[in-house]
């Protein structure tokens, strides 16, 4: 049996919340991940928060199609982070019906760290989200094993989680030990792409790769095999593969559609668990 695929924000950046959502049901996803805020200064986004005329759109189009939210992004913490500045992008998300916050994690005392995630899953709970830590190698949190330490030194907060993604775990410091020794109750979903493997790249190289030239699996070399073994089989998979070149090739609706397509004929390919 498939899990669940969500298209992630990051495969079809060119679409509204509403037109996202009617795109991942026309092409055959069960669920939708959400960018509502930036992943940075400048950067795009799907505006909602203070678009109330958007947030009814999406919601009709969510009851109409019976796709749903899986996760919204993102949520980074630095070093004067405050949970409460982000209680409107809470209550969007309960009201979207999400289930999980994907989070970043930037500030490098890694106590603090801790200690404004611990406070971000206290405030989140009420709202019936988890709090996913996305490993990513140019972040304070840049591999398995620390997003692990951070989560234990804020507690284990119930709410707590983390997002291993194809190319995060193929270009950090991350063995197919660490992943299968996280909590099973930690690990919610997870994100599917292909890349060239590898833990010498810029940061400059990471980053452009991560957010606009991705592969679709099996492409790359990233043992992605071993990655999605590790898990649990049951985890809804994110969709999450960027081409700028290949949505100017295919348009955005297609790539979508590609990118499905050939993430579940990869997970359908996994050797069944003994």
């Amino acid at each position: 049996m498939q899990p669940d695929f969500s298209m992630a924000y990051l495969t079809a950046t060119a679409f509204t919340a509403p037109q996202a959502v009617e795109v991942a049901a026309e092409v055959g996803y069960q669920q939708v991940g959400l960018r509502l805020l930036p992943n940075g200064a400048g950067a795009i986004f799907q505006p909602m928060l203070d678009a109330p005329e958007v947030l009814r759109e999406t919601l009709a189009r969510l009851k109409d199609t019976g796709v749903q939210v899986y996760d919204l992004e993102i949520i980074r913490i630095g070093a004067n982070f405050d949970p409460y500045a982000f209680q409107r992008f809470f209550e969007v998300g309960a009201q979207l019906g999400a289930k999980a916050v994907l989070v970043a994690g930037d500030d490098t005392d890694l106590a603090r760290l801790a200690a404004s995630y611990a406070k971000l899953c206290e405030v989140m709970q009420a709202y019936g989200l988890t709090a996913d830590l996305e490993f990513m190698p140019w972040t304070a949190v840049h591999n398995a094993n620390t997003a692990l330490d951070v989560i234990r030194a804020a507690g284990t907060p119930a709410n707590a989680g983390i997002l291993a993604d194809g190319i995060h775990f193929g270009r950090s410091h991350t063995t197919l030990a660490d992943i299968a020794a996280l909590p099973a109750s930690l690990l919610h979903y997870a994100q599917l792409c292909d890349a060239t493997p590898g833990t010498s790249f810029t940061e400059a190289e990471l980053i452009h790769t991560a957010r606009v030239e991705r592969f679709l699996p099996g492409e790359g070399g990233i043992d992605l095999a071993g990655l999605f073994c590790a898990l649990p089989r049951t985890l809804p998979v994110s969709v999450e593969i960027p081409s700028a070149a290949r949505v100017e090739q295919f348009g955005a609706k297609e790539w979508a559609r590609k990118c499905l397509q050939a993430s579940q004929a990869f997970i359908a390919g996994l050797p069944v668990p003994q």
